[in-house]
């Protein structure tokens, strides 16, 4: 009807409807608001979104009702296969590690899924999520792990939780504990069990030139 004011006014390629076009702005599903929020994710996890960013366009795309809506909101983005290699069809529910004697690292543009399995035997583990592909708010790595250190290189952002894990003749040592003003991005859940070894949360380690350049203290 000519006085409906339901009808978008204009149409994917930016041309206004002329009141007799048979073809009105295409709507959005639920997986078209879905993979932009998994889009919008890797972005803040990339520091291309700040967390205030991050929250305000997850919340316009939830409430997207058209496509070209949607594609606003990821207009300043790359591509996430563009990004550096990693896309969203690799992130798995649940990835299984299982292994003896040997170290296991996973590091650079890995994707985090969304539960881990550690099941390893004096192996030396590294997970390190600073360049890592995130596209949840949430990991939990159940463990069952003996002998060896476990190692999580984490970023501002990243949060351990580690107070529903069991340690036997083994220890947790956070060398950054959280900042309360840091808007948290990923939040890591350690549960299972560590036995002997240690369970070590860093930061990445300064280059050479990092600590030249670093603020002197004053004393």
């Amino acid at each position: 009807m000519p006085g409906d004011s339901s009808l978008p006014e204009k149409r994917p390629d930016g041309k206004r409807f002329d009141g007799g076009s048979p073809h009105p702005e295409l709507r959005a599903s639920h997986a078209d608001r879905d993979r932009v929020v998994d889009v919008l994710r890797v972005g803040a996890g990339d520091g291309r979104l700040t967390a205030v960013e991050l929250d305000e366009r997850v919340e316009a795309a939830l409430a997207a009702r058209t496509l070209s809506e949607l594609t606003a909101l990821t207009a300043d983005l790359p591509p996430v296969s563009a990004s550096g290699g990693a896309v969203l069809g690799e992130v798995k529910d649940v990835l299984r590690i299982d292994q003896r004697f040997s170290p296991v690292e996973r590091a650079g543009r890995w994707a985090v899924p969304r539960r881990l399995e550690l099941a390893t035997e004096f192996c030396e583990v590294t997970l390190d999520f600073t360049q890592a592909v995130i596209t949840q708010d949430t990991l939990r790595i159940d463990m069952e792990m003996h002998g060896k250190n476990l190692t999580l290189i984490t970023a501002p952002g990243i949060v351990v939780d580690a107070d529903a894990l069991n340690l036997a003749f083994s220890k947790v040592r956070i060398h950054h504990p959280p900042n309360p003003d840091t808007p948290v991005t990923l939040r890591v859940e350690l549960t299972g069990k560590k036995t002997f070894g240690r369970v070590v949360v860093r930061r990445p380690r300064r280059s050479p030139g990092q600590w030249l350049l670093r603020k002197p203290r004053h004393l």
